[in-house]
């Protein structure tokens, strides 16, 4: 009897368990989706990265400043960057972090362990911006559902912001848009301690950081967390003096006015606070001129339709372009750069939160309207990023040129086999990456710092040259002043010394 049972009740368990299937995939069909994206996007930013490396347009500012460094960690010795600390005059033993405060590399190091090599960076750099779509899909889905939650995923995933900064080799700046959405989606969802912790992640990333972290205080503050606010305010001021004036310091940072950018403002931060306060008209009209900066911001705001502006949440976003719009530094204020990155997944969560709270607004006069504008808007904003796409960087994959290689890429790769390992050499700055590795890169530039090897080119313009024609200059020099030449094909010369 009990045979026969069994066998008659075998039938139900396999239906239960077909049935089960599609229950299962229904269940999990969001996270599967979103799992998808971020693996797409991973795969793009990597291809956009791995390209430009074989390609070699790659630079040792930054690629293989951070190669050394994460190097050093992985090796448990210290972050010794020597090709940014013979550039600054530093010696070869300067670490990483007196240039940037940038410790958070070090979690990079178990990568280390399995692929010894630059390109270990790339790809890591196009996990960690991909990453951060999950945390921004979970807030968003608290607002506006998860259908409007998967199409922000992808507006965020294809944001020009996050395509300048994975076309740009390797640069910490990829840490920011996952821990600040973290910062924010898990402050949102009450769990407090979470945030913190990616509050501190962030203050690893880069000594200005501070001023997120500080931002972030002052946007809790004004939702009337006026606690954790000011704890957060209190610990992100106090990070930014401490790290730029003591720890960097007594780690071996340059001297006075190392990396400042405000001599137009003045010699400290001090001073810097000062001017803005007794000229608050100017400062506002030097956020805005020239008119780059205002394109700048435009770009940042207006894919998202401006909705950002209706969320507390933009304030976090406003004391690091306080910092890059007052400074010096032109590179600053454009487009071109990852610098816009540190602010990605910032303005993302605010025009969520800002569509969210109009969508309540409308909820009393139109309710269809109200529970219509979440879908179309996530839609627009959608279309918006998908349409921007081909003006920056991940353009560059629907263009069969981004593919080709040029004729001299072969002599590049000539001119590097002609390098033995573990010797130090200098290295133009498309080069230095490709001899990272297995060699110690110092930067080929004006001043000579007498290494075994010297590996030029004298035909394209090389960073931080003024032009070919002092390239030329520098391989001749060299050669007066006792190098052999090695190699010399397509304008890539490998020079020895005797």
């Amino acid at each position: 009897m009990s045979a026969v049972t069994a066998t008659a009740e075998e039938p139900v368990d396999r239906t239960d368990k077909a049935r089960d299937v599609p229950a299962f995939l229904r269940e999990r069909r969001h996270g599967l989706t979103l799992g998808a994206l971020v693996a797409l996007a991973t795969a793009a930013y990597s291809v956009l990265g791995l390209v430009k490396f074989s390609a070699f347009k790659a630079s040792i500012f930054d690629l293989v400043i951070f190669d050394q460094a994460v190097r050093g960690y992985a090796s448990f010795g210290p972050p010794v960057a020597p090709s940014v600390g013979m550039f600054y005059n530093q010696g070869m033993d300067f670490v990483q972090p007196a240039d940037h405060f940038s410790p958070i590399l070090a979690v990079l190091a178990p990568l280390y362990w399995v692929y010894d090599d630059p390109r270990t960076l790339i790809v890591a750099q196009a996990a960690l911006l991909s990453l951060a779509a999950v945390p921004v899909w979970h807030y968003t889905s608290r607002r506006l559902g998860p259908v409007p939650a998967h199409l922000v995923a992808v507006a965020y995933l294809v944001s020009w912001p996050v395509a300048q900064a994975a076309g740009f080799d390797f640069h910490e700046v990829a840490f920011v848009p996952l821990l600040s959405a973290i910062m924010i989606e898990r402050a949102d969802a009450g769990r407090t301690r979470y945030a913190v912790l990616a509050a501190i992640g962030i203050l690893l990333v880069k000594e200005d950081m501070g001023l997120l972290v500080a931002g972030f205080g002052v946007y809790l503050f004004l939702i009337r967390r006026r606690l954790e606010g000011t704890a957060l305010v209190l610990m992100g001021g106090g990070a930014l003096l401490l790290i730029r004036g003591v720890v960097m310091p007594m780690i071996g940072s340059g001297g006075e006015g190392f990396h400042w950018a405000y001599g137009s403002r003045g010699a400290t931060l001090g001073e810097v606070a000062l001017s803005i306060v007794r000229d608050p008209f100017g400062t506002l009209w030097q956020m805005v001129s020239p008119e780059v900066k205002v394109d700048t911001m435009a770009f940042l705001l207006w894919p998202m339709l401006l909705t950002a502006l209706l969320s507390p949440l933009v304030l976090v976003a406003v004391p690091l372009l306080v910092e890059r719009f007052l400074a010096d530094r032109p590179q600053w204020w454009g487009t071109d750069f990852q610098y816009n990155a540190f602010l990605a997944a910032i303005l993302v969560c605010a025009a969520v939160d800002g569509v969210h709270r109009l969508s309540g607004r409308l909820r009393g006069r139109f309710p269809e309207r109200s529970r219509a504008l979440a879908g179309h808007w996530a839609f627009a904003v959608c279309v918006i990023g998908l349409t921007l796409v081909p003006r920056f960087a991940l353009g560059n994959l629907v263009e069969s040129s981004f593919f080709t290689e040029e004729p001299s890429v072969a002599a590049a790769r000539e001119a590097v086999a002609t390098v033995p390992d573990g010797v130090v050499v200098e290295a133009a700055n498309n080069v230095g990456p490709a001899l990272s590795a297995r060699t110690t890169v110092l930067l080929w530039g004006p001043q000579a710092y007498g290494a075994p090897w010297i590996v030029a080119d004298v035909t394209r313009w090389t960073f931080p040259f003024g032009g070919p024609e002092v390239q030329q200059q520098r391989v001749d020099e060299a050669l007066r002043t006792g190098y052999t030449k090695v190699f010399d094909r397509d304008g890539y010369v490998v020079l020895k010394r005797s």
